[in-house]
């Protein structure tokens, strides 16, 4: 029997190869390069699973590939890039899945924004913005300060914060250069530190597995930096936090699967940033299995399956708590490697680093997380001293890059969200 994952977040492959195998299923990998797996391949036997080099954006193509798969039982779609397309072809193979225009909601952030206010949870609608001229009706219905962004964006990019006249002039200037992968829009500015749940949700029932931090850049960048799980809530707010994301998930009709829901603490509640209908990206899943001390990709597999997945009710057994530190460059250019990792050894908290640049990509954006050229890990016995770990790591270590050639050259972005 198998299980199609098509494409993968950069980390996690590993851990999904041994949930398949632990329930009796053989996982298959479509992708387009297998070189974005490099670091998770090279540590699992040759045989572990089948990797199948596929156009994964020709749906024609992979349905044809998928009718092909013996034994077909569920497919994976784990990443922003492809869920749209994971849904359609799950939808029209009858495999198990959230119903499409659920997926489709969830990749639209304006959606989801007026979704959420229509059902009281949250303070803020969103805008559509079509550029130089909505101005004063921005002013008026969304207010300062606010945040103009793509629906359908990822990894901080093509963000912009507007906290007065100027910079909104400036923001649409800028953004009338780029090409987005949805509409633009904007919503209130929410202050406050942020955070996001990692949840586990079927039937309609939701369980918080645990928060992560994020520690941003400051404004007005929102680059990702630093990411720490679990969060050590008081109980009782953790309660408040789990019960409010079950309602969150419900009012958009997402009754099932993983999900990974950036939010914002402030003097008013909590406020959703985006919810991600997958496990999150970077090494979170990492940090889930080993602070949460089960492997949480069974989860995946069994829902993939159409089953109710036992990490709903299990208890966790615990393990170290974790943190991790995206590693950048000081200037954009060609990536050459990294200095400083033979200190790693001699550092506690058992800090590794994770590759995601390869010797010779080019690292032109450094505002966003296409700039990391890869991760500092560390453990210890809570999230805040696993950071420490983590940030004493990092600054030992340095991303090294060359000036670009002057004709430039072309990103190579993981397919992860």
């Amino acid at each position: 029997m198998s299980v199609v994952c098509l494409e993968s977040l950069t980390f996690g492959l590993g851990h999904l190869v041994r949930a398949a195998d632990a329930l009796g299923e053989r996982l298959v990998l479509l992708t387009r390069d297998p070189a974005y797996y490099a670091h998770e391949l090279e540590r699992l036997p040759s045989d572990a699973l089948d990797v199948v080099e596929i156009d994964t954006f020709d749906v024609e193509l992979v349905a044809d590939r998928l009718h092909r798969t013996p034994g077909l039982r569920g497919l994976i779609s784990s990443t922003d890039t492809w869920t749209l397309i994971g849904a359609e072809l799950s939808e029209r193979l009858g495999l198990p899945g959230l119903d499409p225009a659920v997926l489709r909601l969830t990749r639209d952030k304006a959606a989801v924004r007026n979704r959420l206010h229509d059902a009281g949870l949250t303070r803020g609608r969103a805008m559509d913005v079509t550029g130089h001229g909505t101005e004063e009706v921005l002013l008026k219905e969304v207010g300062l300060p606010a945040v103009l962004k793509d629906t359908a964006g990822t990894g901080s990019q093509n963000v912009w914060l507007v906290r007065g006249e100027p910079e909104l002039a400036a923001a649409l200037d800028e953004a009338a250069g780029r090409e987005l992968k949805g509409r633009l829009f904007a919503e209130p500015y929410f202050s406050g530190p942020v955070y996001s749940a990692e949840t586990l949700t079927w039937a309609g029932r939701t369980r918080l597995l645990g928060v992560s931090s994020r520690l941003m850049s400051p404004e007005p960048q929102f680059r990702e930096e630093i990411t720490a799980f679990p969060v050590a809530f008081p109980e009782a707010r953790r309660a408040v936090l789990e019960r409010w994301l079950g309602e969150v998930l419900a009012a958009i009709g997402y009754t099932d699967r993983f999900a990974h829901v950036e939010f914002v603490l402030t003097t008013g509640g909590p406020e959703v940033v985006e919810i991600n209908p997958r496990i999150g990206g970077a090494l979170v899943g990492e940090g889930m299995c080993r602070a949460l001390g089960v492997n949480v990709y069974e989860a995946m597999i069994e829902t993939a399956l159409g089953r109710c997945p036992r990490l709903m009710d299990a208890e966790l057994p615990g393990g170290p708590a974790v943190a991790f530190v995206l590693g950048y460059p000081a200037a954009p250019g060609v990536f050459t490697g990294v200095a400083g990792l033979d200190r790693l050894t001699d550092m506690p908290g058992s800090p590794a680093w994770y590759p995601v640049r390869s010797v010779g990509d080019a690292i032109e954006h450094l505002a966003d997380s296409r700039g990391y050229a890869g991760i500092v890990y560390a453990e210890a016995e809570t999230a805040e001293l696993a950071t420490h770990h983590a940030v004493a790591a990092a600054n030992a270590v340095q991303v090294l890059t060359e000036p670009l050639p002057p004709a430039g050259a072309l990103d190579r972005e993981a397919p992860g969200g």
